[in-house]
């Protein structure tokens, strides 16, 4: 494999998959201009809860991607029809369980947040609005994993880019023009998520014959095949847990320190959602190339694709550091006017700056793993992960406030990466075990 091959792909999904934080930079952009910070916590606040569910079920696109990839290196003809179908009607499943414990889900959500009323009523206009996108969003997460794993890189390009400029002109129409605040934002992303999910569904039907993928009705939840499918979610499910489990209680403890700092937290957690799909589109190709050297079972290959990530990986969180160190000023202003949440981003922003010289190798080694569809390490690192960050929370905050949440927010980042790393040379023993002259591990 040549640094050419794997940056044809890499590129693309680069620029795919930060469109989508870019959402909610604008999301955050745009009510900061609203000239009041208790309109950036109640979007932050229903943009966490949003996260928090379909973070949970991002699994859907993960092991889509995963298990399509395998299907392009195996050659065979069903496999591609069955690594579409079963997720779908998972997905489906699962967005009208959403939908039917909304009250719930709002509820539980405002118990653990315990924002002010003023960002309370903005959250829950929020959440009332996006609740009903669900389904769209979750069988939007299949349709992006298969084209992905199928290497259609055009397809996906398109689908991201434009879902994703709709939704920033919507959001710039509807809370400037036509004053709809909060709800104009929630709005706004609600038709993005349905246009997303016909096109996407549109794109997959030009791939796959529509009358055989309506006729799969046998083997659907083939026993061996879904229990593997089963496993490799559950996994994936558990890793997203202990994630939301630190996003929440880091977002919870910026309520608790003041409204101010609610704001000011969310202004540079949306820039690390922006960096981390960065490098999300380098796992995303990572994903893709040893998902097809896994079905080929050609070692070689994933050898070359390791090799090529890691360089991509540091030059990547060399560049990410300079440009923020150099741009610290505009990129703060562009999310905000108010004076008081400026002062506190450009307080805690040395912690971005860290950022990506400690979380880069555990998400790059995230798609390594996904595309191998081996997530037992996954789950495994991200557990180890959470302690460290507990420990941290508990110990740092009530001395260093803020700072020391951050900090334990930075130690969580670099857990994912040291121990993910540790497991790499299991994965290739599982993964190639004839090639590398071990038995399989489980």
């Amino acid at each position: 494999m040549k640094y050419k091959e794997y940056l044809a792909l890499a590129i693309p999904f680069v620029i795919s998959t930060v469109t989508q934080p870019l959402l909610g930079a604008v999301d955050t952009a745009v009510v900061g201009r609203l000239g009041n910070a208790s309109y950036i916590g109640g979007v932050a606040i229903g943009a966490v809860i949003f996260n928090t569910l379909y973070w949970l079920f991002g699994f859907l696109r993960v092991s889509t991607s995963g298990f399509s990839a395998q299907s392009l290196g195996s050659g065979h003809e069903q496999d591609r029809y069955y690594a579409f179908v079963r997720p779908f009607v998972t997905a489906l499943i699962m967005s009208l369980i959403f939908i039917a414990c909304q009250t719930l889900i709002q509820n539980i959500a405002l118990s653990i947040y315990r924002p002010e009323p003023e960002v309370t009523e903005h959250a829950v206009t929020y959440f009332k609005i996006l609740i009903w996108g669900a389904p769209f969003v979750l069988l939007g997460y299949v349709n992006l994993g298969w084209l992905m794993g199928r290497k259609h890189v055009k397809e996906t390009l398109f689908l991201q880019i434009s879902m994703n400029v709709l939704n920033i002109i919507l959001d710039l129409v509807l809370v400037f023009a036509f004053e709809m605040g909060v709800a104009g934002v929630a709005y706004a992303t609600l038709i993005s998520q349905f246009y997303g999910f016909v096109l996407g569904t549109f794109l997959i039907c030009s791939k796959l014959n529509v009358n055989t993928l309506l006729g799969l009705k046998h083997n659907i939840f083939d026993p061996g095949t879904f229990k593997k499918m089963i496993g490799v979610n559950t996994d994936l499910f558990i890793r997203t847990v202990c994630l939301l489990v630190m996003t929440n209680m880091f977002v919870a403890k910026g309520a608790e320190l003041g409204t101010v700092v609610l704001a000011a937290n969310a202004v540079l957690f949306q820039l690390h959602y922006i960096i981390c799909y960065m490098y999300d589109g380098i796992a995303n190709a990572s994903s893709v190339f040893a998902g097809k050297s896994a079905g080929e079972k050609n070692l070689q290959e994933y050898k070359e694709m390791l090799s090529i990530s890691n360089v991509c990986t540091a030059v990547l969180s060399i560049v990410l550091s300079v440009v923020l160190i150099l741009f610290k000023d505009p990129i703060i202003a562009a999310f905000t006017s108010i004076e008081s949440v400026i002062a506190m981003s450009h307080e805690f922003f040395i912690w971005l700056i860290v950022l990506p010289f400690v979380i880069g190798v555990g998400l790059v080694y995230f798609g390594v793993f996904t595309g191998c569809t081996f997530t037992g390490p996954i789950r495994d690192s991200m557990i180890l992960s959470l302690l460290l960050f507990l420990i941290a929370y508990y110990t740092l905050i009530p001395q260093y406030q803020n700072h020391g949440l951050w900090l334990a927010f930075i130690l969580f980042s670099l857990g994912r990466s040291v121990f993910l790393f540790l497991y790499r040379k299991k994965l290739m023993n599982r993964v190639f075990p004839q090639e590398t002259g071990n038995e399989k591990w489980t």
